[in-house]
């Protein structure tokens, strides 16, 4: 199970995964937050037989276990050969749910393999500061990644923060999600990390009794879908303004006429923002396509400025692509993070 608060940077961990395998095959069920899928745009080989997408709704309140054993046997053929299933949670699931969901799988080809829980080192503070919970997510985990430790202004004192909250799980530092995966297949938990959730933990609640309390209960998302162009200069003036309780967007851009040859890739975490240009391939559909997710959001505001964003112009001047180019990932970042 992979979990972490929205941007944390599970996307492109299970990335590095998939594509640093060693020779195991590892099977995906990508759960999003939004309407349209983008992290399982985003994961490696989405297209093929050994990943499974799941949108619009966490997992821990979406589908019940019966479902979710479903989507596992899909992944657990034996004509797969597949060797490890990573569930890769949507940013606000509640982990201890999830824990739940795969220990009361009745599928007998699956046994649980452990948590692991994803920190954005750069918003620790922040996101503990909005939510508690996050403590006792890190108590359950059995492996934490404290990612983004060259964003952090102090990485090393997050990094002993995060180490004091856990409890007997590893915790390894990266950056842009890089772990080796022997650590994926090494956390699997003892009988007394089972322990913690018993038996009658597994029956105690019944379907949407709780679930008030989840994270997602209190966030808001916006999907917008354009086959329109979107200015650039409209584009930056939204995202500069955007307001406080927007939190995450996530997503790809079609700005047109301005750069016809790329498709840009954007992330925003709180005040963070990047771009992240790449060709445009015959299979890709020209759209414009966003999440936004966010506490207290007026989503149908939000979404009529972005409407107000789209242009198809051929006049425009290019020097509007200067403000996005600003936000434009150093030619070293090789992958998306914190999707």
């Amino acid at each position: 199970m992979l979990a972490g608060f929205l941007g944390s940077g599970k996307t492109t961990l299970l990335n590095h995964l998939l594509h640093r395998s060693g020779g195991s095959r590892i099977g995906a069920v990508v759960n999003d937050f939004g309407a349209i899928e983008i992290d399982a745009m985003a994961v490696a080989g989405a297209l093929s037989d050994s990943t499974v997408s799941l949108g619009n709704g966490c997992l821990c309140c979406a589908v019940d276990v019966g479902e979710l054993d479903e989507y596992l046997e899909r992944l657990a053929r034996p004509s797969l050969g597949i060797d490890v299933i990573v569930i890769e949670a949507s940013g606000l699931a509640e982990p201890q749910e999830l824990v739940r969901m795969v220990l009361a799988s009745e599928h007998p080809g699956i046994v649980y393999g452990g948590l692991v829980e994803v920190v954005d080192a750069a918003e620790f503070d922040d996101t503990r500061a909005r939510h508690p919970e996050i403590d006792r997510h890190l108590g359950l985990a059995d492996l934490v990644v404290v990612n983004k430790l060259d964003r952090a202004v102090d990485g090393e004192r997050v990094l002993g923060l995060v180490r004091s909250l856990v409890d007997r799980a590893a915790v390894v530092p990266a950056r842009y999600g890089r772990i080796d995966p022997e650590f994926l297949f090494d956390c699997r938990p003892g009988e007394e990390r089972i322990g913690q959730l018993t038996f009658d933990d597994l029956h105690e609640h019944t379907a949407g009794d709780g679930h008030d309390q989840h994270l997602h209960s209190g966030y808001d998302s916006l999907s917008f879908v354009s086959e329109v162009p979107l200015d650039p200069r409209s584009l930056m003036q939204f995202l500069d303004s955007r307001p406080q309780g927007l939190y995450r967007i996530k997503g790809y851009v079609d700005f047109g006429p301005y750069d016809s040859k790329n498709r840009y890739g954007v992330h925003a975490v709180g005040p963070f923002l990047r771009f992240y240009p790449e060709p445009w391939t015959p299979a890709d559909a020209r759209l414009t396509q966003l999440v936004l997710i966010g506490s207290g959001i007026d989503a149908p505001a939000l979404g009529k400025e972005l409407e107000a964003c789209r242009s198809d112009a051929p006049h425009a001047d290019e020097h509007g692509m200067w403000g996005v180019l600003r936000y434009v990932q150093e030619p070293e970042d090789e992958t998306l993070e914190g999707v």
